[in-house]
């Protein structure tokens, strides 16, 4: 993880499975936004809450807006790097972009977003609780 501003920018590879992809040989592109999930997932690991926990505590992060533009296709076996940055100007949710690399290479073959709505156990849309907060806050701000 790597702190640049006021975002906070996550890397975690993933290789491309046979199974991911399609009579082409190219991984098929919905699997991009498992990838992105996967990525926004280990974010949250890695700043020490667990999704699951969220859940717990009755919140949840709804994906409510998906974008990505794909630039050059992968195939079975390349080596994804998915790069996270959460978008802190978002203030009633939150946004997460992504930027896929391929093969330790610097070139971006796909980058995206997704949009989180924070709703409570009665799926009401509400702000980020405090807990959230705090963690994006500590997590985000520079030392």
């Amino acid at each position: 993880m790597r702190k640049t501003g006021n975002m906070l920018t996550h890397r975690m590879k993933i290789r491309v499975i046979y199974g991911d992809t399609d009579n082409m040989g190219f991984a098929y592109h919905a699997n991009y936004f498992r990838w992105f999930e996967a990525a926004r997932t280990e974010m949250f690991r890695a700043w020490g809450l667990p999704y699951t926990r969220i859940e717990e505590k009755g919140f949840f992060l709804p994906v409510s807006e998906a974008h990505c533009k794909f630039t050059s296709p992968v195939k079975y076996d390349d080596l994804l790097e998915i790069e996270t940055t959460l978008d802190r100007s978002v203030k009633a949710g939150m946004k997460f972009d992504y930027n896929v690399y391929v093969n330790n290479h610097d070139s971006i073959v796909a980058n995206g977003y997704t949009i989180h709505p924070c709703l409570n156990s009665e799926n009401k849309v509400v702000r980020p609780p405090s807990f959230l907060q705090e963690i994006i806050k500590k997590n985000t701000e520079p030392e």
